[in-house]
């Protein structure tokens, strides 16, 4: 299937070179016998080590930002490399070209974002390239946006598949959107960009 025109595959990059293995952690020293021979003076004093609480993290929420995870954000330019890891040494395996395109952010680390687009293709972007400004792409083939937030209401225009559109306000599962300078309330059933419930003012 083509890729479509938000998305060039990259041209060929030498594989990367594979991470050094870490060194195997040395084995813990075996724990002596006990002495049967009765101690010759006082036994020392015992000092209790203080055991550190291990640190739990929500896989809900970004290692970085404490953001949630999944979220939604935008393209910021005309070009984001999207990267096989989070670094520049690591190939690029695609290039968004298209700005304002919503993207999902699925995991963090340092200053990269790992993404995917629509069609679940990406891989991680830094986090310069993205806005948290919300855009959303229309998923179905002809998607109807209203005067107000109920489907009985009065079709001020429509939009076609793939049309990219920037988020205004969303609650009780309708967003006000605007595309072109057209404003209206749509489903979110029929955008791809917003999570079902979400609000947004």
């Amino acid at each position: 299937m083509p890729r479509p025109d938000s998305l060039q595959p990259a041209a060929a990059a030498p594989a990367e070179t594979p991470a050094a293995t870490p060194a195997a952690a040395p084995a813990a020293a075996e724990t002596p016998a006990p002495s049967l021979a009765a101690p010759a003076g006082p036994a020392p004093a015992t000092t209790a080590t203080a055991t550190r609480p291990q640190v739990v993290r929500d896989p809900n929420r970004g290692s970085v930002t404490n953001l949630p995870l999944p979220r939604f954000v935008s393209l910021k330019g005309n070009e984001g490399n999207a990267r096989r890891g989070p670094g520049l040494t690591h190939r690029i395996d695609w290039v968004f070209t298209r700005s304002g395109m919503p993207l999902k952010i699925t995991a963090e680390y340092e200053h990269w974002r790992r993404v995917e687009d629509a069609e679940g293709v990406g891989g991680w972007v830094h986090y310069a390239l993205l806005s948290g400004v919300r855009s959303v792409l229309v998923a179905e083939d002809l998607a109807e946006f209203h005067a107000r937030p109920q489907d009985e209401s009065e079709v001020l225009f429509k939009a076609e598949r793939n049309v990219v559109g920037w988020v205004q306000e969303c609650r009780s599962d309708w967003c006000r959107i605007s595309v072109d300078g057209d404003r209206g309330w749509v489903h979110v059933s029929a955008l791809w960009g917003v999570q079902p419930g979400e609000i947004i003012e």
